[in-house]
Parts: structure tokens; sequence; C-alpha cells
């Protein structure tokens, strides 16, 4: 009887260890570690100054959920009306490319060699911050793993063109985001490694 009083006082402890044990196992998302709960508030904090840059001009005015690209911090569309294409860079007649060159121009043309806009399944403008936060994680939407996306927001070249914006068309510099971008870069990884949480 004994023995058999003890088993039963044991199954619910054994049973709360496995659970502990479970619920102290990371996740796997992208093939990241998905951070404990205790890390949700840095990973809020890191997004929080991330989203300071993609809330930008440099930056919503490419990822636009409309048939043209926009221009100039109130993101107006563009002046020479451009469509997005069926490539996201421009109709046949007139493609990014052909007055977006490598480099900056001085009469006031963004430069960079690879000019497009973003797909619309990474369209940005309308969305919540938190919405747009987990677009980012999305695969149907950002359709990019952690990894991947770290290269693209610190290393892309592209995205790299927000720090060196140029001049605007009346030789005024644009405006850059209020975030360094090798402080950028590190705020991504930073989010990333603490779970990659998302504003509500």
């Amino acid at each position: 009887m004994l023995a058999r009083m003890a088993f039963l006082l044991s199954v619910p402890t054994a049973m709360v260890m496995v659970a502990a044990t479970i619920s102290s196992a990371p996740a796997e998302q992208h093939g990241q570690a998905v951070a404990q709960p205790e890390d949700r508030q840095r990973s809020l904090q890191y997004f929080g100054r991330i989203a300071t840059v993609i809330e930008h001009p440099r930056c919503m005015n490419c990822h636009t959920s409309t048939d043209f690209p926009r221009q100039g911090d109130d993101g107006h569309p563009h002046i020479m009306q451009v469509r997005r294409g069926l490539h996201d860079s421009g109709t046949p007649a007139l493609q990014c490319n052909t007055c977006h060159q490598r480099e900056n121009s001085p009469s006031g043309v963004p430069g960079n060699e690879v000019w497009h806009l973003a797909p619309l399944r990474m369209a940005w403008e309308g969305l919540s911050t938190g919405d747009i936060c987990r677009s980012l994680t999305d695969p149907q939407k950002g359709g990019m793993s952690y990894e991947q996306l770290i290269h693209h927001m610190a290393e892309d070249k592209l995205v790299a063109w927000a720090w060196d914006p140029g001049v605007d068309l009346s030789g005024k510099p644009r405006s850059m985001p209020p975030v360094s971008h090798s402080d950028f870069g590190q705020l991504v990884r930073d989010w990333v490694a603490t779970g990659a949480a998302c504003p509500s």
C-alpha cells in the first residue's frame, strides 16, 4: 500500500518536471531560437527603435501599397508618373534604371544600380507598427528567414542608400533615419536574438 502511494505521489512530480523541461526549451522559428518571456520586453524595445527607421520616408516610400513609388518626406506620388510594373522596377517604357543610375545625381535623382519598389507582399504603407513587425516574420509576406532579414536590413546596398540619400530636386539634403546604419543593423540582430517580439 505504501509503495502504491509513493508511486502515485511521484507521477505528478515527474509530470511537473517534464513540463518544466519542455517550457524551458527554446522554440525554433526560421532557424532561430525564440527567446524566453523574460527577453520579450527587451525585444520590444529593440523593435521600437527599429520602427523609427522602417517607418521613415526613406523606407516607406518604397514599401508602398500603391501601383507607384512615393517621394519626399511627405510621401507624394512620383512626379514622373512612374508605375510599379510587373517586376516592381517600372513599366517596359519607363524602367527605374532609366533615370536611377549607380550613384546619386547632383540634380537630385537618387542612385542605386538595383533601384526598385519592394514587392506588394512586403508593403508597409497603411499598416500599424505591430502589423509591419509581424509581416517581417511572416513567410507569406516578407519571405525571408531571420538570417536573410538581417542581411537585407544590415548589409543590403539599396537599404543602405537611406543613410546616403543625396539631395532632392531643389538641392536640399534629404532627411535620414534617426538611427545610424550600423546601429540599425545591430538593433535588428539584437531583436532577432531576443525572440523577434512584435507589439500588439
